[in-house]
């Protein structure tokens, strides 16, 4: 499985439940990565999505404990309702995209991230793990610098040495 996520220069991701910028170069990026693939996110991800829909055209699957069961998307209680609706999947067609602390605890399991490097300070509230300063990982390809909506971003790709079993 991989993670799919934009990170300013202090690798913040968010703040009020909401994206520190509007990439939308980042947006097709994310968009064409993830399309017919299964998403996988907190409750608080989907709660942030216009309308709290859904993506489009993927597999939605969201950890909720508690949460009530809906027709559009698929609720799960726990990490092991996960790891039995992934298991039937093509790892690399898996997608873990946040929040926060959903983050923190699928990125052992992940054999990379797709990163999204905006070079601007957000203000973030909440923060993404420094890939840079984790000794499993490491950065194996980078693009160019590319300007969207006024920013200069760059995709890079991290992979993980030290995966752990889900």
């Amino acid at each position: 499985m991989r993670a799919i996520v934009a990170v300013d220069k202090k690798w913040g991701i968010g703040k009020k439940n909401d994206l520190l910028f509007i990439l939308p170069a980042d947006m097709k990026y994310f968009r064409e990565t993830t399309l017919n693939k299964v998403v996988v996110m907190g409750s608080n991800t989907l709660k942030s999505f216009p309308g709290g829909k859904p993506l489009k055209n993927r597999t939605n699957v969201v950890l909720f404990p508690g949460g009530e069961k809906r027709d559009d998307c698929l609720v799960v209680e726990s990490l092991q309702e996960i790891k039995q609706v992934i298991k039937d999947y093509n790892p690399d067609d898996v997608f873990i995209i946040g929040g926060a602390m959903f983050y923190k605890t699928m990125l052992p399991y992940c054999s990379e991230v797709l990163v999204t490097k905006v070079d601007a300070d957000g203000g973030a509230e909440v923060f993404y793990e420094n890939l840079d300063e984790l000794p499993n990982w490491s950065c194996v390809s980078e693009s160019e610098t590319v300007e969207t909506n006024g920013y200069n971003v760059r995709f890079t790709v991290y992979k993980n040495s030290d995966i752990k079993e889900f």
